[in-house]
């Protein structure tokens, strides 16, 4: 997980897996969307590719790089503790309370009325 971290810490590498999310691109068509030098994109692609994010694929004589999803779990696990629950969540909590509450008052309902025709 901390190659994970540090391999997305950096911006550009950021970007990168931004890129890769719709689909494999050439180191080529990676490069063409920053000012700095192919000789540095490379060194983020080399980067994200040894942390387990990217990986490459050979077709014919060109390289191209694919977003490998897999190893974001363990991150994404390890992140989801600190996010707090949405408002919709909240809301469902508080939906399912009420139906298991009103259930089980029910329940207490339809034996309480079937003692009673029981003793009469």
């Amino acid at each position: 997980m901390d190659e994970v971290a540090g391999a997305i810490a950096d911006p550009v590498r950021r970007e990168i897996l931004v890129m890769l999310r719709d689909g494999r691109m050439s180191a080529g068509e990676i490069a063409g969307h920053f000012v700095i030098s192919r000789p540095a994109v490379s060194r983020h692609l080399r980067v994200l590719r040894q942390s387990g994010l990217i990986r490459d694929e050979l077709v014919g004589r060109q390289r191209f790089y694919v977003l490998d999803v897999e190893q974001f779990a363990e991150l994404a696990t390890w992140l989801t503790q600190f996010l707090r629950p949405s408002g919709w969540e909240h809301r469902l909590d508080a939906l399912t309370t009420e139906i298991y509450r009103t259930r089980r008052e029910r329940r207490t309902h339809r034996a309480a009325n079937q003692g009673e025709g029981n003793t009469a």
